[in-house]
């Protein structure tokens, strides 16, 4: 069994899918767990946080996580970098089998901070053969510590800062990516594409990144979109990009040429634009369901929720092509999806 912590409404899921693989997801949100339902992931709705190990004893072959990054992204309050001490003791705890959890929570000034410990409550309970986490750039030095704990348990162990548009996905969003063996060597996944395409000396030529407006079926460009982000609520209505990506958005919009027809998007976030991808005000707006294209997720995923509560899903989702790619490492099989998976 693959148990997935913090689903969402399947990105990691999709991922699998690419390789063949399935998993079972928890996830709290319920408008995220009626998506991952209707895109048959598996899903139990509960607390991760709360929920016990124990049905999984035994059963667990891959541990998939990606907590909640709004304590930690640069779009948000980052109360999490205040916290960090505190999450790392409790994954000093739990990796020891003492759970603090409790008496470190009051602590925290955002409650959600100690979910990124939460996948080692569950490493050390399952031990599963192989792991893979995902968080933003700034949680890397908590990954490092997940690192050197996962190595004393004989794991082999990579961690590192990735950019999705290395692996085909139009979108410059970059993550702090841990993956983890028992049973084979890992290393960093090999990028399938690169900015400006390179020449390999074996026929191993990389395509180039593939753009925003390329993806979007809007003609010709020489480089991926920037990433989509966001802050955003789930409370409906309209859903424009964050302020950092709407400021870049604005600036590149200004000379088309250095922007979406050249370059992935921007990292797609808990909000994304609303106005079927025209131009107004002088900068871009996305629909939802154009930031899921820019996210790889199969057309006509079917997303349940209202306008918000989609685009919090769409921008907090790990884009399903990066997770395979970071999945086929730990597992050692090839990603089979192609570009015409994306249609």
């Amino acid at each position: 069994m693959i148990t997935e912590l913090f689903r969402g409404p399947g990105g990691w899921a999709e991922g699998l899918r690419m390789l063949g693989l399935a998993d079972v997801g928890l996830e709290w949100d319920t408008a995220a767990c009626r998506t991952a339902h209707a895109a048959g992931h598996a899903t139990i709705q509960t607390d991760v946080a709360a929920y016990p190990t124990r049905p999984f004893a035994d059963r667990a072959t891959g541990l998939i996580a990606s907590a909640p990054c709004q304590p930690w992204g640069r779009s948000g309050k980052r109360l999490g970098l205040l916290d960090q001490p505190l999450v790392h003791q409790a994954v000093h705890d739990l990796a020891h089998g003492r759970d603090t959890r409790a008496a470190l929570l009051p602590q925290c000034q955002d409650e959600r901070s100690l979910l990124a410990a939460e996948p080692m409550r569950w490493l050390y309970d399952l031990r599963p053969e192989w792991v893979c986490l995902e968080e933003v750039p700034d949680v890397l030095p908590l990954f490092q510590q997940y690192a050197a704990v996962l190595r004393s348990w004989g794991y082999s162990v990579w961690t590192g800062v990735v950019n999705a548009a290395d692996y085909g996905v139009p979108q410059s969003r970059r993550r702090a990516i841990l993956i983890a063996s028992r049973v084979r060597a890992v290393s960093a996944p090999a990028p399938t594409h690169s900015e400006h395409g390179a020449v390999g000396l074996f026929g191993d030529d990389l395509p180039r990144w593939i753009t925003m407006a390329e993806a979007l079926g809007w003609g010709y460009t020489d480089r991926p979109a920037p990433t989509v982000t966001g802050g955003g609520t789930a409370t409906g209505g309209p859903e424009p990009f964050g302020n950092a990506t709407r400021r870049a958005m604005r600036a590149a919009m200004a000379d088309r040429r250095h922007w979406a027809w050249r370059k992935p998007a921007p990292t797609i976030s808990g909000t994304v634009g609303h106005v079927g991808g025209k131009q107004a005000g002088g900068h871009l707006n996305l629909s939802p369901e154009e930031g899921a294209r820019l996210q790889t997720f199969r057309k006509g995923y079917p997303f349940h929720g209202n306008k918000g509560q989609v685009s919090l899903q769409v921008g907090n989702a790990v884009p399903p092509l990066l997770a395979a790619h970071i999945v086929s490492v730990a597992t050692g099989i090839p990603v089979r999806r192609t570009e015409e998976a994306a249609a």
